[in-house]
């Protein structure tokens, strides 16, 4: 008697390291959302104050779909207990220590964290023989490219700070992977992603509590440095459809594909909040680069990548986020009158 043997297809298991952060946190929502099982991972260091973080991720911990781990991406033998554990289909590998200019001050840490730790998933995705592994980069990479936009296929060989070199090596690392032993690997370059849950560091946030604080912003140069902002939404849309494609190797470009000047982005926060900042000057600073501007053709062709939210707007949407959640944690009284 023949018997009929059903195949059960279960949920995609994403293993997701940084999943706590910023970014990471968004990517675990929309994961949990279209119902894949996540296993985030994240040290939860002191980079900035770890209870941010936990914030984050706090709507997910009673989900059965969702596994918080707290462990550090250097230390091998614990990411290979969290790999033993729960055999990841896919990883999506965005843990790192970000900034440009802490990296000035300890680069030691961010080679430790930002390399050895990349090394350290890569090795266990292929010792477990995951399908697909996303590599968060960086637009850093480009260093002070003078052509604009930035392409993928331009030279990256110059890199004017630790972090940038890190996120070459990282880039390189996960191409030696592909060569040697055959996994599939999306490197994405990220350009200075903003959205509600931000990092604390940033310039969204930074001057959005100083201006709302009265203290003075901390403007670096004249103002005439440029970024490609872009929305944490559209990033994450890119991060899935990379995580979903069967792309043996590719890198591409994330960003907004439109750049915005310092000074421009400041008049944005200003009238959001109806509240001028006060400016202070300090001199350029080492590592940084005059702009950021991602040519995303290719990311648009193979991923369906098509970011679609202006600086007004994600702007709004951030703010709005830090005066009902963060403003309230940092003990910031808001009132209708500094909304006016």
């Amino acid at each position: 008697m023949m018997m009929l043997l059903l195949k059960v297809v279960g949920k995609m298991k994403v293993l997701v390291t940084g999943g706590a952060g910023f970014i990471g946190s968004h990517v675990c929502d929309a994961l949990i959302a279209r119902g894949d099982s996540v296993i985030c991972v994240d040290s939860f260091n002191d980079y900035y104050d770890p209870k941010y973080k936990r914030s984050n991720v706090s709507q997910h911990l009673s989900d059965e779909d969702f596994f918080l781990v707290e462990q550090d991406i250097t230390c091998f033998d614990g990411l290979k207990k969290v790999f033993d554990l729960h055999k990841p289909d896919k990883v999506i590998h965005l843990a790192a220590r970000a900034g440009v200019r802490p990296s000035l001050s300890d680069p030691f840490l961010y080679e430790r964290v930002n390399v050895l730790g990349t090394l350290n998933l890569l090795e266990l995705s292929r010792l477990f023989a995951v399908k697909n592994f996303v590599f968060a980069s960086s637009s850093s990479v480009y260093g002070g490219n003078d052509k604009v936009p930035f392409s993928e296929d331009d030279p990256v060989d110059n890199p004017v700070s630790p972090y940038a070199a890190t996120k070459k090596s990282g880039e390189i690392l996960c191409y030696t992977y592909h060569h040697l032993y055959g996994l599939n690997v999306s490197c994405l370059r990220f350009f200075t992603v903003y959205g509600p849950r931000g990092r604390p560091d940033m310039a969204p946030y930074l001057f959005t509590k100083w201006i709302l604080e009265g203290k003075p912003i901390r403007r670096f140069g004249p103002g005439s440095s440029r970024r490609d902002y872009t929305f944490v939404k559209d990033i994450v849309s890119g991060i899935l459809a990379a995580l979903d494609k069967d792309l043996p190797f590719e890198i591409f470009n994330l960003g907004n594909s439109a750049t915005v000047e310092l000074n421009r982005f400041i008049e944005v926060i200003e009238g959001i909040l109806g509240k001028k900042a006060v400016i202070e000057q300090y001199p350029e600073q080492l590592g940084d680069v005059p702009v950021t501007f991602a040519d995303i053709s290719k990311a648009e062709k193979l991923l369906g990548y098509s970011p679609s939210t202006k600086i007004e707007q994600g702007m709004r949407i951030f703010i709005d986020w830090y005066l009902k959640e963060r403003a309230e944690q940092e003990g910031l009284r808001v009132s209708a009158q500094d909304r006016a």
